[in-house]
């Protein structure tokens, strides 16, 4: 098993508690096969079963708290300072080892904005103020942890995404040679599907909605699973949302094609203009994707442009971030709306990988919207595979 990805983490990890002079951060989780901990992954590759506690410090110093059955695994993954084994509670050795180290502070696995550092169950937080009752110690969010440990990517973890972005692209080209009118949203779906399974990858979603494909103006947008209700044909738009996983990372791209029928030569004014002008939105963000800026403002952009070229504000944010899970949490590039919390606000970092994502339907027509992969540097936005600079023709 490769561990490489959680020792460029855990690296990571101890890097920014020491940039946020926070003492500790522990990840307490139980029964992960079913209560998974999104944060878990990124330090530790496999489930764990009883109650269990990773700590890592500020100082360097790492400790891995398991039952006895899985020790095994954490010797094996190396890189812990202490791993140690307990059978009938965690309580008496948790104790013990936070009184050892001492701690102020201890940023624990909760968020009100960030679902991607949210993996505390209620339960379980009951269960660490039990254990820990009449302890000094302050349990803090440890969102200002895991938004930069999500959103700095690491040289593995980028090249991962790289791969996962280069197969998808590979795919939209045998989704172009394959299409033609009078095939279903969920023919293209299978075929989709049956690309999947040739690579030995699986949906960066899920399944049933991984790809969503639009036919024609009638179909439903959003999360909508294909149907062979919609049907594509001649003289409208088909857009299909879909990602890969490999190698435990992902990718999420939308392409956008247009069914021309005999005889015609140009594309629709009303569906060019609708695909400048979501492509001109997508730049405006771009352009502003740079390390310090914060999310909302990239949003902003966007979202003044499309207004602008005559179109409602899309009901969601521009971008989101990618790599193990396909909203991978930290800044979002997103309005300052009360569901989004906090995450607009955060501020972009290079290393970071985004979708820049939106659409606008044309009446008669159908859906045209893009979504594109970029990689923030210290100079601005690289993107992540091809590009779609104009509207994919399929002659009918």
């Amino acid at each position: 098993m490769d561990f490489s990805i959680q020792h460029e983490k855990i690296a990571q990890a101890v890097a920014i508690l020491a940039e946020k002079n926070i003492d500790c951060w522990m990840t307490f989780v139980r029964e992960t096969s079913h209560n998974a901990d999104p944060a878990l992954p990124l330090v530790v590759p496999f489930n764990l079963t009883w109650h269990s506690a990773v700590i890592i410090t500020k100082s360097g110093y790492k400790v891995a708290i398991a039952g006895r059955y899985e020790v095994t695994n954490f010797e094996r993954m190396g890189g812990w300072d202490e791993i140690v084994s307990y059978d009938q509670s965690i309580q008496p050795k948790l104790v013990e080892v936070l009184d050892r180290l001492a701690p102020k502070q201890i940023a624990i696995n909760y968020s009100e904005s960030d679902t991607a550092a949210d993996g505390l169950s209620h339960g379980m937080y009951l269960t660490l103020q039990r254990y820990l009752a009449g302890k000094p110690y302050e349990l803090i969010s440890a969102e200002a942890i895991l938004n930069p440990l999500r959103g700095r990517k690491t040289a593995g973890e980028i090249a991962r995404i790289r791969a996962a972005v280069a197969l998808t692209d590979s795919i939209i080209e045998r989704i172009t040679a394959y299409l033609k009118p009078g095939l279903t949203e969920k023919q293209i779906a299978d075929f989709i599907h049956a690309e999947y399974k040739k690579e030995g990858v699986i949906p960066s979603w899920d399944a049933g909605y991984c790809p969503t494909v639009t036919c024609g103006a009638e179909s439903p947008v959003g999360h909508v699973a294909p149907s062979d209700e919609y049907v594509a044909r001649a003289g409208q738009t088909v857009r299909v949302d879909q990602g890969v996983v490999l190698n435990e990372y992902i990718s999420d791209i939308q392409r956008v094609w247009y069914l021309q029928p005999a005889g015609e030569t140009s594309i629709p004014a009303p569906v060019q203009h609708a695909f400048d002008s979501v492509r001109a939105a997508i730049m405006a963000a771009a352009d502003l994707l740079v390390p310090g800026v914060q999310g909302y403002v990239v949003d902003d952009a966007a979202r003044a442009t499309i207004v602008a070229a005559g179109y409602p504000e899309y009901q969601h944010a521009v971008g989101h971030g990618i790599g193990r899970t396909v909203h991978d949490g930290a800044t979002l590039l997103g309005p300052r709306w009360e569901r989004y919390g906090n995450t607009p606000f955060g501020v972009v970092e290079a290393g970071g990988c985004y979708t820049l994502e939106l659409g606008v339907q044309v009446p008669g027509y159908g859906l045209v919207s893009l979504e594109e992969n970029v990689l923030v540097t210290d100079s601005g936005v690289e993107w992540l595979g091809h590009v779609q600079t104009e509207i994919m023709v399929v002659p009918a």
